[in-house]
């Protein structure tokens, strides 16, 4: 029996956000305080490419923090990317942690489809 999960992705997991930043290879992250524009955040700082000021993962609340001027000091896109990539690579760390094991699948449209198989 299958069953088609929609997840809304909060960031709380750092060994998830480590794992994506590998994936994508981004910068390792590192918890710090960061100045952004005009504030100040604490958490998991992620580098993406081309953004003026670092995304911040605030594993606490399981938002971020970030600011890229409506879009001129940074691409949505890879936020976006990065938010995908990080809820794939937790549900593979859930899984693997319950003695399941997660296959991966790209799809035409982008998204990526992820199959849990218990037991396995």
């Amino acid at each position: 029996m299958s069953h088609i999960v929609t997840i809304q992705t909060q960031v709380r997991d750092p060994a998830a956000i480590s794992s994506a930043c590998l994936r994508l290879q981004l910068p390792e992250p590192e918890f710090t305080i960061i100045a952004l524009f005009n504030a100040t955040a604490t958490g998991w700082k992620v580098q993406l490419p081309e953004w003026t000021y670092p995304v911040v993962c605030d594993v606490e609340q399981g938002q971020l923090c970030f600011d890229n001027y409506g879009g001129r000091w940074g691409d949505q896109h890879h936020l976006d990317h990065f938010l995908q990539i990080y809820a794939v690579e937790k549900a593979k760390l859930e899984a693997r942690r319950l003695g399941h094991s997660a296959i991966e699948q790209p799809l035409a449209d982008g998204s990526i489809k992820v199959t849990i198989q218990v037991g396995v």
